[in-house]
């Protein structure tokens, strides 16, 4: 069983793409995190076997200078001042490092920063930072080995040693502290580096995806109401508008051949229709013209062999009345397949509906049919590049059609509007009646030549109106209704 196949616009692809970027992005993001909490923690870490380091060299620098002394709980001046010196020593060559000797008795006994970059030397003892110095001292006095202590924050991280001190000085240890800055250095400035050029990265793509999107949907938006837009019933595609798009250009392009090669094929197929609809027609048209010539020859021969003068003249004027008869058939014939272009000018479209019905009011009078006609639809002094002669003469057919099926005391309806607005709005012309409606014999394609509900009729009336209606790139319909029949043309409004 095959799979369905699931249809995928292209806003959905790009956008799956940038969620990709996106997502691409993150990773990155997360590792450069990563290797920069590495290198931090490397960097603490030897910040740690620095200030460990520091501490044995007070511890060895200050067994020097109690070497040769008693035991004793209490740290005079000179002492405390041998003591400053030998922890100066030791810290020369640590960096950031700063450290002491502390007692449990009288807490700070001596103190050295030896790398401070500050003003001066730095010869107090930290106050932030006293409580910790003293717990971490306590702690070594306590276990008797030294004891570390790491406390990290958002931009630094403290570090903290003490160790035991072997000799006369009771409950003494020594210490060394440093700050690492995590939010400065080489990683820091990697971080804050790769950070911004990912930022830049997925803003530049967001936006630049943004507005492809945005421009790509409206040309689609735009070629799909260019394609949208109301045709003639021929299905003519309008000719495209360039979008400045490449790629869709070259689609609008292919498009606009197929449209031009479309209309050429239509203009050689109705060309072609009209031909065969006349090789089509010949047996009706031979048929039509047969019935008046046979009644036309047997007047003759009776009234030949009569002898009688007023049989005679009675057989003249039915030669005639079949004469007109067959001259109205080719008349109307000849209209069907010789219909000319249209010659467009702006007309005045009330004017040419209220000039139909006047047209026809003496024999809407004799049949007791009442005319009624409506422009309420139209703008005020609307006109429409038509041919008023053609379509003029398809409101005629249209309404003697209607006047020839309405019984008496019944309505004739002509009607003008204009429904749409823009390059979209179309003319309607509409004719309905309150007759016995379209026969079902013909009702499917009651255009066709020679298609007629009458006796006397010869069904071209209805086919002139389509032909005048496709001329003008419009068409006619015949409308649903639950009296009578009604007849819509639909024009461009030019």
């Amino acid at each position: 069983m095959a799979r369905p196949v699931i249809p995928r616009s292209l806003r959905a692809r790009l956008l799956a793409l940038w969620l990709l970027l996106l997502a691409s992005a993150a990773a990155t993001g997360y590792l450069l995190f990563a290797f920069y909490s590495q290198s931090a923690d490397v960097q603490v870490g030897q910040a740690e076997v620095a200030v460990a380091r520091a501490c044995r060299e007070i511890v060895d620098r200050t067994a020097f200078v109690t070497g040769a002394m008693a035991s004793t709980r209490i740290v005079d001046a000179s002492l405390r001042a041998d003591l400053a010196d030998a922890v100066s020593v030791a810290l020369a060559r640590s960096p950031g490092v700063e450290g002491g000797v502390w007692t449990a008795a009288e807490g700070s006994v001596a103190y050295a920063f030896p790398t401070y970059e500050g003003t001066g030397p730095k010869t107090d003892l930290p106050s932030a930072e006293r409580e910790s110095i003293a717990q971490i001292n306590a702690d070594a006095l306590r276990t008797e080995r030294p004891a570390a202590l790491r406390r990290p924050s958002r931009t630094q991280a403290l570090l903290l040693q003490a160790c035991p001190l072997r000799g006369p000085i009771a409950g003494a240890t020594a210490w060394t502290m440093a700050r690492i800055q995590t939010d400065h250095g080489p990683a820091y400035r990697q971080l804050l580096a790769g950070f911004a050029f990912l930022a830049a990265t997925v803003l530049g793509s967001a936006l630049f995806l943004g507005r492809f999107l945005y421009g790509f949907s409206g040309h689609i938006a735009r070629l799909k109401a260019q394609l949208a837009a109301p045709r003639s019933e021929r299905g003519d595609l309008p000719d495209l508008a360039p979008t400045g798009e490449p790629e869709l250009d070259r689609l609008v392009d292919a498009l606009n051949a197929a449209s031009a090669r479309l209309r050429e094929a239509q203009g050689r197929a109705v060309a072609a229709e009209k031909l065969a609809a006349v090789g089509r027609l010949s047996a009706s048209v031979a048929h039509e013209i047969r019935n008046p010539l046979s009644a036309m020859r047997l007047k003759a021969e009776n009234a030949l062999a009569s002898g009688d003068p007023a049989r005679a003249r009675g057989a003249i004027e039915t030669v005639l009345q079949q004469v007109a008869r067959i001259d109205g058939l080719l008349a109307d014939l000849l209209g069907l397949t010789q219909t000319r272009p249209p010659v467009r000018a702006p007309a005045d479209v009330a004017a040419l509906v209220e000039a139909s019905a006047h047209l026809h009011e003496d024999l809407a009078r004799e049949q007791s049919v009442r005319l009624a006609v409506e422009t309420d639809g139209l703008p005020p002094g609307a006109r429409v590049s038509i041919d008023a002669g053609q379509v003029a003469r398809a409101l005629d057919n249209l309404v003697l059609n209607a006047l020839q099926h309405v019984p008496e005391g019944g309505l004739v309806r002509l009607a003008a509007a204009r429904v749409g607005e823009g390059g979209g709005a179309r003319l309607l012309l509409t004719v309905s009646d309150t007759g016995p409606g379209v026969p079902a014999a013909i009702r499917a394609e009651p255009f066709e030549p020679f298609a007629t509900g009458r006796p006397d009729g010869t069904g071209l009336g209805l086919a002139i109106v389509r032909e005048i209606a496709r001329a003008h790139d419009g068409e006619v319909r015949l409308m649903e209704s639950t009296v009578g029949a009604t007849f819509e043309i639909d024009l461009p409004w030019l």
